[in-house]
Parts: C-alpha cells; structure tokens; sequence
C-alpha cells in the first residue's frame, strides 16, 4: 500500500510556477577575484561563476529569458512541447525550466556528449534523442529539432543559435551583473574573454561592458584542436564540450570581436583540474578554457590590464570524461608554469571592501 501512495504522489499533477518564480535560482552569481603569476608577471583576473546557477550553468539564464519571452507572446504555453538541439548544458536549462513551467521537453543531442549528461536530462523528464556521428551529429539534431518545430503542433523551438534573445539575455543579465560588480569594487574591465558555444554570452555580456565602460576589447577563447572561428569551417574534433565547432552560429557576429585565443583542450583539462584541486572550484571544462585563454590574452596587454571571462558551468557533468583523467603535460602549456596568488569572491560587497581584492602588480 505504502509503494501504491507513493507512485501516485509521483504522478499526481505538479504546480506550475512562472519564470518570475525562478529568477531567485538562477543570476545575481558572485565574481571570482584571481590574482595569478605567469612568467613574472602578475596578471588580474576576474571570473563570473556561473556554476552556482540552478543547473549548474550559464544556460540556465538564457532558457528563462527566451521561455519568459515565449510565454508572454503566447508562442509557447503550458502543455507545449520545448525541442532544442543542445551539447547538455542548454539542453538541462530548459528541460528543468520548461518541466517547472509546465511544458514537456524533449532534447536532441550527439551521442558523444558525456553520459552524465545524459542521465541528468533524462532525470529532469526530458525525452533525450542521441545521435551518432555516423548519423551526421550536431547537424543532425539540428535538422530533426527543425523538422520537429516545423511539422509538428504544440511545438516551441528557442532556436538558439539563431535568436536574438540568446544574446540579450546575456546582455541584460550577465553583461550587466558583471557591469555593477565592477563598479561595485572600483575596478574597470580591459577586456572580455570567453569561448563560443551559440556566441550568445560573448555578444550579449560584450555589449554590455562596452555600452557601460567604452572601450574593452572584446575576444574568444578558439579550441586549437579545432580552429572554426579562425577558418570559417569544422577541421578537427576537440575534449571541451558544450564549445561549438561545427559551424560559426547566426548570432555571433565575428566584426564584433577584437581578437581570438587560441587554447589547446589538454591544457584546458589541466587548468580545471587545478581549480578544483587548488581553489576548490569544481568547474567545467571550457573554464578552464577561458582562465587559459584570459591568461594569454593578460600577458599581452599592458601592465595593471584587468581581464574578466566565465566560469561557465560545474564539473559534475563530467565525471565519465578526461576531466576525471590524468593529462599529458605539453611544454607549450601554460598551466603548469601559472601560479595562483590570491583568490577572493566579489559578491555583493561595500565598495571598500571590495577594493581589498586584488594585489595590485
């Protein structure tokens, strides 16, 4: 009888909740304050830690700005069926966003990605179909996640390597947060650096910091294993999942960057490795990505130049990959001969209290 009351407590109709219901889940993340030494110098680094999002992601921010969007115009309604083609973390967004506003959601993604993933979309009542690479991989979720949205009724697609509204989410959340964090400890960003999945993060919080500080220099973190923004097409196959690289997406517009950072995927490993192993900061891949790329793109620019990038998701979803693995150390490596100084979180904070920092070099 026991098991009989739970099973219908299970399946018994759950509230609703609006996107204004979520917003105290997901945003108003702190800032991590990293002063590090890389071959004599004292770099400043500041890094948006998205992993204390709901999810565990930046993409929680962009699934609750789009479904917000499509439920005011009445595009998408409770009852409705999300589909999207994601790598794992957009997908996760708007499986537990779209599942707590009352839609059912289902996620096309390659077969490749992390089975942590996996498990984790399926938990949150996602219908999860995988595609292989032979079946043509994220293309292909592209294609049917299209054909779906096209052919089928009741169907919202959020479309985001396409819609606008994936950049303005980051640009009146992300990009601004940053913004009054800045402002908020005296300090005034040099430059923005961040890898590319749908190009929504580095145009939207790019934006942001120009419209609120003029000129930053605005660059992405490039996998060099696989070099698409630099050549325009796919030419390799890279570790660091939930980075795009088989075409260059609709909304991110290349004319509006300043630079691009090359990072090979093993040092990228090993720079998450040693945030969560040093500082306790059990992030994902690409950030490790992006502290790399930051520390590249700081050594050559001037003196005292402060360089803000994201650490753009948790590192639970990647129990089953090289993350979890030991890495081959490459002399053309910069983590190993990078030494973190200080570490304080910006969040927050009084003015003189956050001044306190950084050690200036």
């Amino acid at each position: 009888m026991e098991q009989i009351t739970l099973m219908s407590h299970a399946r018994a109709r759950l509230p609703r909740t609006s996107g204004a219901d979520l917003q105290g889940l997901i945003g108003q993340t702190p800032m991590v304050a990293l002063t590090v030494a890389y071959k004599g110098r004292q770099l400043q680094l500041l890094a948006k830690a998205e992993h204390f999002n709901m999810t565990g992601s930046i993409k929680d921010r962009v699934a609750l700005y789009i479904l917000r969007q499509a439920f005011r115009t009445g595009r998408c309604r409770p009852g409705d069926t999300i589909v999207e083609a994601s790598s794992g973390n957009s997908g996760l967004a708007f499986a537990a966003i779209g599942r707590a506003m009352g839609c059912k959601v289902r996620i096309y993604m390659p077969s490749r990605m992390s089975v942590e993933r996996q498990h984790l979309l399926r938990s949150m009542g996602a219908e999860l179909v995988l595609i292989s690479e032979q079946e043509g991989g994220f293309k292909e979720a592209m294609r049917r996640c299209e054909a779906s949205a096209s052919e089928e009724t009741g169907v919202f697609s959020p479309d985001q390597f396409s819609n606008e509204c994936n950049c303005q989410a980051h640009q009146v959340t992300t990009g601004a947060e940053i913004a009054d964090q800045l402002v908020q400890a005296g300090l005034r960003p040099d430059a923005f650096i961040a890898g590319v999945g749908t190009g929504g993060t580095i145009m939207g919080v790019g934006r942001a910091l120009r419209a609120r500080f003029g000129k930053v220099r605005i660059c992405a973190m490039e996998v060099a294993e696989s070099p698409t923004l630099s050549q325009g097409r796919k030419t390799g196959q890279h570790r660091i999942q939930g980075l795009f690289d088989e075409f260059v997406p609709d909304i991110l517009k290349l004319s509006e960057l300043d630079q691009i950072v090359q990072v090979n995927d093993g040092d990228a490993i090993l720079m998450a490795q040693r945030l969560s192993r040093e500082l306790g900061l059990g992030v994902g891949l690409s950030s490790g990505g992006n502290l790399v790329a930051a520390i590249k793109l700081a050594e050559t620019m001037p003196r005292g130049s402060r360089i803000v990038t994201v650490f753009c998701d948790d590192n639970k979803k990647y129990l089953s990959t090289d993350l979890f693995r030991e890495e081959e150390v490459r002399e053309s490596y910069i983590t190993p001969y990078t030494q973190f100084l200080s570490f304080q979180a910006l969040a927050k904070q009084t003015p003189a209290e956050a001044r306190t920092a950084f050690e200036y070099a």
